[in-house]
């Protein structure tokens, strides 16, 4: 669970990559409050151990929680500020819409929210694939950062 670090004063812009996203019928946007229960049950059913973390992201005010939607269903989600402050993380696109752009999407959204809310770096946690976020927004890895602020985890038994 390797963290890496962005500077957030060195993003792509945001606007392209949702516009991308919007031709293919997809939009990205921060959740809103009456959609809770929808977006906790649809990441529940694509990683049950992020419900808790997802769920922090709509108790703070802006929501710290952005989400895809196609046609009116959540395909994807990204939250920041969850875990601990400034921390992108975690994120997920369902299965079937991979390999649109959604995911880079939702990494952009909550990276260009945490500038706006005034930090100047970013931590993304647990990182996989990390040619990805180096690719993507310039990530380095954070040396001797397994397992991180993961350490001392309960057990599930």
């Amino acid at each position: 669970m390797t963290d890496m670090i962005v500077k957030l004063y060195e993003l792509p812009e945001l606007a392209p990559c949702l516009d991308k996203i919007a031709a293919n019928g997809v939009t990205i946007r921060r959740a809103m409050p009456y959609e809770k229960s929808q977006v906790l049950d649809w990441v529940l059913g694509f990683q049950a151990s992020w419900v808790d973390e997802c769920d922090v992201g709509f108790s703070q005010i802006p929501h710290k929680c952005f989400i895809a939607t196609d046609d009116g269903r959540v395909v994807g989600f990204g939250v920041y500020d969850v875990v601990v402050k400034n921390m992108f993380g975690p994120t997920g696109v369902d299965e079937s819409q991979r390999g649109k752009g959604i995911g880079t999407g939702l990494l952009l959204a909550c990276l260009h929210a945490m500038r706006n809310d005034g930090y100047a770096y970013a931590t993304i946690g647990g990182i996989s694939p990390r040619e990805y976020y180096e690719k993507v927004v310039g990530a380095t890895v954070i040396e001797g950062s397994t397992p991180g602020i993961y350490i001392g985890r309960l057990n599930k038994d």
